[in-house]
């Protein structure tokens, strides 16, 4: 029992020495299907050309091609263009669809291997000749397909080494049987441990592997925007025509300098003017009653009335007079009536006659302003035309003399007052920006002579449309200097600033692809900034929806 025992452990050591002669290449074809190659960012077999003129972009969707045109220089898309593609098939003519994209019939697509295609596009005066490689879903995807070949040898692999083991493993328990059940025993439960122990292997080194692979390769598999690890950004032409991303070159130059200067709406004083009571008393309504705020007022309405206040002892003085008027007046009366009846005779003259009358008149005019200025208020006339700014007038309110009830501006001529710390030359171009980064050209209109808070009033008018614009708000000034600075100029939308402060642009390096550079950027006017470093000349930099970019993850 004992020498078939002996030759039961040699054969299981020529078992455990073949499982290791093959175990080996089979863990190193485990490995390198877990090394698989970085699954590309596109899951949708795309190919991509560009030229000084045109950048375009071909997705395969099922039997045809989505064609994306653009303009090189500023990412906008081309519509109404001719595109002839040489195919296996022959040349072949896109298709504009309703969006603005192109669609190519494809049933080569299907096939596997690389597709040159040629591009012929026309667009207006302007032609182009572009190539371009397409490979098809099953090309596209060779390192899965490589992986999951390499999966099935690994897999071939174990099932020879499990039946083999099998084989042996019965032969060996049949020839033991009839002379020792314990050596039997021993041979199969070594055999059972053999066979699971690869078992386990052949799970942990493939079936977690393929898991991640999967994994993987959903996550990339939409079509929608993402952060590469690199930093760089992956954008489908899709996605760019919902974001509406613009381009552009940058190009050297020398721009004059700009200072800030901080400056405040006023009204134009030659369209602007107040409503103040000569005199105190109380206010009264017109008519209409008191206009309200906005409301737009003519030259020469009244809006508002003021009663002066009469004391007693004024009144007392007004009565006096008024009785000495009247005595006045009928002693002239009497006198007239009688200088009417001798007139006709000759006993008196007709010069004397005259005389009467007009002094009868006069004294009656001066009866009656009495009457009327203790009755009559004074109206509060519109000086100019406009609308009101400023007024709270309140019927029977008490107003002091010189007291402005009624601002009235004119909305369509406003000027701007800036503070400068430096002299500032008629000639030089000014413009204003607000807080919501509108901005109006300006005109200089003159400089004050006197410092305020060490600084010198300096005012411009606005031209151009005032909307949204009101008195006293605040803004700034960019005004031109004589000093030049050399730098790349680029709209104020295309710098984004990071969270730790940092300003950076995007660089349209690809077209799905944009990576950010981090510059350095001094005021220039209202609408660019120059980039004095960080950024070669002659690059695309994004100059529409950087921001949507910097929140792509």
């Amino acid at each position: 029992m004992f020498s078939d025992f002996g030759c039961t452990l040699r054969a299981l050591a020529a078992v455990a020495a073949l499982c290791a002669a093959i175990a080996p290449a089979s863990a190193h074809e485990g490995h390198d299907h877990g090394e698989q190659p970085a699954v590309s960012t596109g899951a949708l077999p795309r190919g991509e050309a560009d030229s000084d003129a045109f950048e375009i972009v071909a997705v395969a969707r099922g039997d045809h091609l989505e064609i994306h045109l653009d303009r090189f220089a500023t990412n906008e898309p081309v519509t109404g263009a001719v595109l002839e593609v040489e195919t296996p098939g022959g040349s072949v003519k896109a298709t504009e669809n309703a969006d603005g994209t192109y669609r190519l019939p494809a049933p080569w697509l299907a096939k596997n291997g690389r597709t040159d295609l040629i591009f012929t596009i026309t667009a207006g005066d302007a032609t182009d000749i572009l190539p371009m490689t397409i490979q098809t879903a099953r090309e596209a995807a060779q390192s899965p397909a490589q992986g999951d070949a390499a999966h099935g040898e690994h897999i071939g692999t174990n099932s020879v080494l499990l039946v083999l083991g099998g084989l042996l493993a019965g032969a060996l328990l049949t020839a033991v049987a009839l002379r020792g059940r314990r050596a039997a025993a021993i041979v199969a439960i070594l055999a059972a441990f053999v066979a699971g122990v690869r078992e386990t292997k052949a799970h942990e080194g493939h079936g977690h592997e393929e898991d991640k692979a999967q994994v993987a390769i959903s996550v990339v598999s939409g079509e929608r925007a993402q952060r590469l690890p690199d930093g760089a950004v992956f954008v489908p032409k899709t996605v760019q025509r919902i974001f509406a991303l613009r381009t552009l070159v940058a190009e050297q130059a020398k721009h004059r300098k700009v200072t800030e200067l901080p400056g405040r709406i006023i009204p134009d004083p030659n369209a602007s003017g107040y409503v103040q009571s000569a005199v105190g008393g109380r206010l009264s309504a017109p008519p209409e009653g008191f206009p309200r705020l906005g409301t737009r007022v003519k030259q020469g309405d009244i809006l508002g009335y003021v009663t002066p206040p009469i004391q007693a002892i004024d009144i007392s003085d007004m009565r006096q007079r008024q009785g000495e008027l009247d005595q006045q007046i009928s002693i002239v009366e009497r006198r007239f009536a009688r200088y009417e009846q001798l007139a006709p005779s000759g006993a008196i003259s007709r010069t004397q006659l005259e005389d009467t009358r007009l002094e009868l008149e006069g004294l009656r005019e001066r009866r009656a302003s009495i009457d009327k200025s203790r009755r009559e208020p004074e109206p509060l006339i519109a000086p100019v035309a406009g609308v009101i700014a400023e007024g709270t007038a309140v019927a029977g309110q008490i107003v002091q003399p010189s007291s402005v009830v009624f601002n009235i501006i004119d909305p369509a001529r406003l000027w701007v007052e800036a503070l400068s710390f430096e002299s500032v030359e008629p000639s030089q171009g000014a413009r204003a920006s607000t807080y919501t980064g509108r901005n109006y050209d300006l005109i200089y209109r003159g400089t004050g002579f006197a410092d305020r808070s060490q600084s010198v009033p300096v005012h411009f008018a606005i031209t151009g449309d005032t909307a949204g614009l009101r008195a006293g708000q605040f803004l700034t000034v960019l005004v031109a200097t004589d000093e030049t600075k050399e730098g790349l100029a680029v709209p104020r939308s295309s710098v984004v600033r990071g969270s730790n402060g940092q300003d950076f642009v995007y660089e349209h390096i690809a077209p799905e692809r944009f990576v950010p550079r981090s510059v350095r950027t001094e005021p220039l006017d209202g609408d660019r900034v120059l980039i004095v470093s960080g950024f070669a000349p002659g690059k695309r930099v994004v100059s529409q929806g950087a921001d949507l970019l910097d929140h792509v993850r």
